[in-house]
């Protein structure tokens, strides 16, 4: 079996969990995951089966949407329920209020890395620190929401549901952290669900159960998704059996011998002589060349 298969990943189940769950499921040990998800969080995580586990570093698109619950009133040493409580407020926060502070977490703005994150710190992953009690600086960081929207809230408990679009790298406990921040109330997150992650939605996502069940009727292969899927957003080039053959081999190739190559396009995903999927290619326009991005066999 090779290719991607979505799973909607349980709470409390790291990603690597999730791997390791997997290898007992599918009977094999080739599998990587594209995209970490916090225990506390569930949804979709895309894990790469066989030869395609290749290509778990190279997703084109980074994007990645949720839907987070949150509570205002009270921080936390995690900026989540999970954590301990640091302080509480009973300043009231009207929907008004809340909707007027969103637009400033929207587009690129600065994150500071939480202390419990996966962030290393002169060689040192930040929780490691925060679970000994130790606090570091941090730099802050840049990233990007496409879109932030308050879906429902209720001021008397002060809880309420934010719809996420953003890049990679964005720690959606902090911006509810920092919202409360500029509430002046603070604010923790309470539930998080990845809707959606590198072009694949919630609605392709299959449960743990549902891959043991099909697997056990042998037919988990009917789950897998072509690699070729990750790469879609990327503009195609097909090769004939010479340059397929060189391709797999890391030779480079002279663009000017390879049909389908565009003036503006740096990048392509790249389909060999028989219409197989074989890797991505990036071109070196200084040489002329274009030379092997992810070579997938």
């Amino acid at each position: 079996m090779n290719g991607i298969l979505i799973v909607n990943k349980p709470q409390d189940f790291t990603s690597f969990d999730v791997v390791a769950k997997l290898r007992g499921i599918l009977k094999m040990k080739r599998l990587g995951h594209g995209g970490t998800l916090d225990p506390m969080a569930t949804g979709v995580l895309p894990v790469f089966v066989g030869s395609s586990t290749r290509a778990c570093d190279i997703m084109p698109d980074s994007t990645k949407s949720y839907r987070a619950g949150f509570r205002l009133g009270f921080t936390s040493d995690t900026q989540d329920v999970w954590g301990q409580v640091e302080s509480c407020s009973e300043r009231t926060v009207a929907r008004a209020q809340l909707e007027e502070v969103l637009p400033q977490f929207r587009g690129r703005i600065m994150q500071l890395p939480p202390m419990y994150s996966a962030v290393q710190v002169n060689g040192k992953r930040l929780y490691d620190l925060a679970r000994k009690g130790i606090e570091v600086e941090r730099e802050l960081r840049e990233a990007e929401v496409t879109s932030l929207e308050l879906t429902e809230y209720d001021p008397e408990k002060r809880e309420g549901v934010l719809e996420i679009t953003c890049g990679k790298g964005t720690y959606v406990r902090t911006i509810i952290s920092d919202i409360g921040e500029k509430l002046g109330c603070g604010g923790i997150m309470t539930s998080l669900v990845r809707t959606s992650s590198g072009g694949f939605s919630i609605a392709e996502s299959h449960t743990l159960e549902q891959i043991q069940r099909f697997a056990d009727e042998g037919r988990a292969e009917e789950l897998i998704l072509p690699i070729e899927r990750v790469f879609s957003s990327m503009h195609k080039l097909s090769l004939n059996e010479a340059q397929t053959r060189m391709y797999r081999n890391g030779v480079k190739l002279d663009i000017s011998r390879v049909r389908g190559i565009l003036p503006d396009c740096d990048s392509y995903a790249v389909f060999g002589s028989q219409g197989e999927f074989i890797g991505t290619a990036l071109i070196d326009r200084e040489s002329g060349l274009l030379r092997v991005g992810k070579n997938l066999g």
